[in-house]
């Protein structure tokens, strides 16, 4: 994603509306998407129609498992606490808690960390042994917290903190959720929304993670540059112009030069801003503007 237009994106957003000030309805569906996004990459049964039943409609969905169900309830309350929680530094108190908030009822251990060595099902990675866990994360905290007084980027410092946590795997079970808001909260101290890793993202998501592990931070940095200009791109469209309205590609292409099918490609590719709506690309006059003036190319 180039990041001038990502910028761009960002600056018009909060020109718009501060993080802050977002209406309480914006945040609801923004909860509720992204609970969705992390629960289903980790075999959470609700679906997306039952996910915006129960938070955002407040209506009971029935046939499913009370956990998922309860867990459900529990990472939308922690995701809407983010923004409270971006006031202070992140520690290990903050990860504690945030497990917590999700798995109480769920887990036995919720909110403690693991007491057993784990492996990761179908990867080869060797995971930290238990008694390592709290110096690790104790360094975790640490670096993260110079890196960030030294102003690294966001996007990178937020890849190194999501991979290493889940290197660390300082949970029984829930790393990956508890990870996910950890790096969220990174993102909201800093005035950038929140990311959604939904399902359509799990392949780009986990093959980025496993690059990761095996030293190259860039497939994970690129990831969440097209996951966040997919973020901003849905709260513009909420808060914005008629320029920020999300239209299908098919459509955008009409104002020219590029084909629907180009712009497909390149979205697909993560270069091109847009979010996929019922299996289809949608982005803005003002993300397709700003595309042609920073990339230009037909």
């Amino acid at each position: 994603m180039n990041k001038i237009i990502l910028n761009f994106l960002w600056h018009s957003l909060l020109s718009r509306c501060s993080l802050d000030a977002l209406p309480d309805g914006v945040w609801k569906r923004a909860g509720a998407l992204n609970t969705w996004g992390t629960n289903a990459i980790e075999g959470n049964t609700l679906t997306w129609a039952e996910v915006e039943s129960l938070l955002i409609d407040g209506r009971s969905v029935g046939g499913r498992p009370i956990l998922d169900v309860l867990e459900t309830l529990q990472h939308e309350a922690a995701f809407r606490g983010l923004m409270v929680r971006r006031r202070d530094p992140i520690s290990l108190v903050t990860a504690l808690e945030l497990h917590e908030e999700v798995f109480r009822g769920v887990k036995a251990d919720a909110g403690q960390w693991r007491r057993v060595n784990v492996r990761i099902t179908g990867s080869k990675q060797v995971l930290p042994r238990m008694e390592k866990v709290l110096p690790l994360m104790e360094e975790w905290v640490s670096e993260y917290s110079e890196r960030d007084k030294m102003g690294e980027d966001i996007f990178r410092l937020g890849a190194w903190m999501h991979l290493t946590f889940e290197s660390i795997h300082p949970f029984s079970d829930g790393n990956g959720r508890a990870g996910r808001l950890l790096m969220n909260l990174h993102f909201v101290r800093h005035s950038w929304p929140p990311v959604h890793v939904l399902p359509a993202d799990r392949d780009r998501y986990i093959d980025a993670l496993q690059a990761g592990s095996s030293g190259d931070l860039l497939p994970l940095t690129d990831f969440l540059q097209s996951a966040m200009a997919g973020s901003t791109l849905d709260l513009l469209d909420q808060v914005g112009t008629k320029e920020d309205e999300l239209l299908p590609l098919k459509k955008l292409s009409r104002a020219g030069p590029y084909s629907a099918q180009y712009l497909s490609l390149r979205a697909g590719k993560g270069e091109f801003p847009a979010v996929k709506r019922s299996g289809d690309w949608h982005s803005s006059a003002r993300a397709l503007h700003s595309y042609r003036e920073n990339v230009g190319r037909v």
